[in-house]
Parts: C-alpha cells; sequence; structure tokens
C-alpha cells in the first residue's frame, strides 16, 4: 500500500534512496543538489536510514569512497551537480570501467562559463561516453520511482555498470508535486539485499585492483564493458515491467510514446520539458495536426532500434534540446537520432531546436512554434543546417 505525499524533486530521490537501503553514502553538497545530502542526513539522525554516512571534502572524494566501498561489496549511492560531477570526472571514469553499480543522481545544471546554477543537461550528457548508464526522467514521481529501479538494473549480473538517474535542477530539484511512495516492505521485495560476486575486497584475500595493463586487456575489458552496456537495454525494460506490476506505474523503459500511433509528425524530448510538449501535443491534434512525442528516457544506452521504430511512419520530426553539442550547431540528443535513423536506413526532414539553456523557460508559446516549425519544415522537405533557437523576446535585448 503506497502513501501520497507532496514532495520536492530533491526529496523525493532522497526517498527513494532510503527506501534502497544502500549501505554506503557519499556525497558532497553543491548546488542545486545540496538538498538530497541534507534530507539523507536527517533520515539517518531520524533513524530511518542506517547507512554508512560518509562526510568528505569533495565529489572527487565522495565518487573515490564509493568505488572502495562498492569493490568490497556495498551498496553504494550518491549524488551531485555540475561543476561537482566534473570535479569527480577521473574516479566518475574509473566506477564504471571497474564494473561498480553505483547508483547516482544527476541534478542536472548548466556548466560554467558564463556562471550560471540554473538548470540544464549539458553537465551529464557531456559525459554521456564515460561509460555510465544514463536515464532522464520528467517529474518527481518518476524520479523516485527510476531511482529505485536504478539499484535493481545497476546490480543486475547481465549489468553491473553504474548509472545515473538525472533530473533538471530547480524546475525538479525544488519544485513540489503529489508522489505516491512505496511502503519499505515491498520495496524490499523488489530490490533484495545486494549480494556482490565478481569483485570482492577482502584484506583475507589481497589483489590487485587495476594495476598497470597491456593493450589486450584494455581491449577485452571495454569490449565486456560495450556488450554488458547494451545488455542493459533489456535490463531496463523487465525492471520497469517488474515495477510496473508491484506499483501500477510504468515509465515505458528506454523510450515512451504519446499519441505516436497514427502521427505524421513527432517531437523528440528528454526531461522536464516533456510535460510542455506533451500538453501542445493534445493541443495541435485539437487543431488536427497529427503530431506525437518520442521520450527519450535512456541516453545510455542509446536504444536506436526502439527510436528507429517509434519514427517509422512519420514524415519527419524535431528533436528539443537543452544542451549544445560544439561543432555541430544543434543539440547532443538530434544527432543521436539522427544516427539512429541513418543506421535503419533511413532519412527524413528533421529540425533541431536548442532552447532553456542555464534554466531560461520554454514556455508553451516556444513549444507551439517549435511544433509549427516541424509541420512547415518537413512539408518543405527541408532540414535546417544548424539548430533554430527557441528564444522569448525580451525588451532591450537582441535575440
Amino acid at each position: 500500500m503506497s502513501t501520497v505525499a507532496v514532495m520536492n524533486g530533491n526529496y523525493a530521490a532522497a526517498t527513494a534512496a532510503r527506501l534502497a537501503r544502500p549501505e554506503v553514502i557519499a556525497a558532497y553538497p553543491i548546488t542545486p543538489q545540496t538538498p538530497v545530502v541534507e534530507y539523507l542526513t536527517l533520515f539517518a539522525a531520524e533513524g530511518s536510514l542506517s547507512s554508512r554516512m560518509t562526510e568528505v571534502e569533495s565529489e572527487h572524494s565522495a565518487m573515490s569512497i564509493l568505488s572502495g566501498a562498492s569493490l568490497a561489496g556495498a551498496r553504494c549511492y550518491t549524488a551531485t551537480s555540475s561543476q561537482g560531477l566534473a570535479l569527480m570526472y577521473e574516479p566518475y571514469f574509473r566506477a564504471s570501467t571497474l564494473r561498480l553499480p553505483i547508483v547516482m543522481n544527476i541534478v542536472n545544471r548548466e556548466m560554467i562559463s558564463p556562471q550560471s546554477v540554473w538548470g540544464g543537461p549539458q553537465d551529464s550528457l557531456t559525459l554521456r561516453d564515460a561509460g555510465w548508464i544514463q536515464i532522464y526522467v520528467e517529474d518527481n514521481q518518476e524520479i523516485l520511482d527510476q531511482t529505485i529501479q536504478a539499484f535493481r538494473i545497476a546490480e543486475d549480473p547481465r549489468v553491473l555498470l553504474p548509472i545515473n538517474v538525472c533530473y533538471d535542477g530547480f524546475y525538479l530539484s525544488h519544485m513540489t508535486e503529489r508522489v505516491e511512495v512505496p511502503e519499505q516492505a515491498e520495496i524490499d521485495a523488489f530490490l533484495p539485499p545486494y549480494e556482490a560476486k565478481h569483485q570482492i575486497l577482502d584484506p583475507r584475500k589481497p589483489m590487485a585492483i587495476d594495476p598497470l595493463t597491456s593493450g589486450y586487456l584494455v581491449m577485452e575489458y571495454r569490449k565486456k564493458h560495450m556488450d554488458s552496456m547494451a545488455a542493459a537495454l533489456g535490463v531496463v525494460e523487465e525492471t520497469d515491467k517488474a515495477y510496473a506490476a508491484l506499483t501500477g506505474r510504468s515509465w515505458g523503459g528506454a523510450l515512451d510514446l504519446y499519441r505516436m500511433e497514427d502521427a505524421e509528425y513527432a517531437v523528440v524530448t528528454l526531461g522536464s520539458v516533456t510535460g510542455a510538449c506533451r500538453e501542445m501535443v493534445d493541443e495541435k491534434r485539437a487543431a488536427g495536426v497529427r503530431i506525437g512525442l518520442v521520450k527519450v528516457r535512456c541516453l545510455r544506452p542509446f536504444p536506436k532500434a526502439a527510436v528507429a521504430a517509434a519514427l517509422a511512419r512519420v514524415k519527419g520530426f524535431g528533436v528539443i534540446d537543452r544542451n549544445v553539442s560544439f561543432g555541430w550547431n544543434t543539440g547532443i540528443v538530434y544527432q543521436e537520432v539522427r544516427s539512429a535513423l541513418y543506421e535503419s536506413g533511413r532519412t527524413l526532414p528533421s529540425v533541431p531546436f536548442v532552447g532553456g539553456l542555464g534554466g531560461e523557460d520554454i514556455t508553451l508559446g516556444l513549444v507551439s512554434k517549435a511544433f509549427d516549425e516541424i509541420v512547415a519544415a518537413v512539408d518543405a522537405g527541408r532540414t535546417p543546417q544548424s539548430a533554430v533557437w527557441l528564444w522569448a523576446p525580451r525588451k532591450g535585448v537582441k535575440a
């Protein structure tokens, strides 16, 4: 039996971590992630969280401590944002290549410069090829549900990889919504205690971890890592179905589709902008425009076959990115979708959009203009060579 609470996204993440019963937590505060650490500390003080809470002096230390704890067989959790993620880059990369199933929420925040503390997934997307599974969520309920699922995905013997559950800073981290919270007994049944079997540090049985290796071994490591990443797609789908059987809530696995059955046009989204786009899909449908929505949840591994299948019947599409791919003059997700279609043998008219950088709002008005641009470009059979920027005009500011 679930309970219903009103909570912000950071509280939802901390609640999910508490329900998952991690044995070791190490995290350093950074805006807009800081309340996650505060809530976990509060849970520990109240007695509802029995994890070993480790106070560290930096994000680099946090990930280093969790790497050791995971190697010793512990279930581990942390959270960070932006510059904190950048500071932990070295152990972040090492955690994945050592195949350590650490769960980390990334509260997405724009990277500097210019200085900004506001939301945007540029931080985690920049590290998309560091070997972690990356899942992006839309609202606070999805934060809680997916963070719980993340432990089961990461610890699956077919996967054994660290995982990020990413959500937009401020738009979700500090926004309150209705959230259903499962009972602890339900989560205990869904997520039994972690029993590490692949790498366990034990002083009674000394072993070398990550010694200087030959190129041949590096090749073997990377091949097995990539095979496990590919296997993770199936595990993500399985875990979503198992969680739906427990709670009645399914998030679609790696991809979630909305009104795509008879769509002529499609918009592709990532993260919290999906909500505004879903509302606009309904508005445009009421006006006779057959447009649907493809919500990318799993960015790594990228569900290329599912994306190609979702867009198989449309005449064209657009992608609304809240990030940039320097050198491509588009957003990152746009390039991922285009690559998936190319591999499937299809070439479609498409429009890359960039907006919402540094926490700038992507309003319903901007979404409506984007949808109109998609329809016009697709019907004309054209694809812009660079991104269409979604800006709301402001008095005295040149766009």
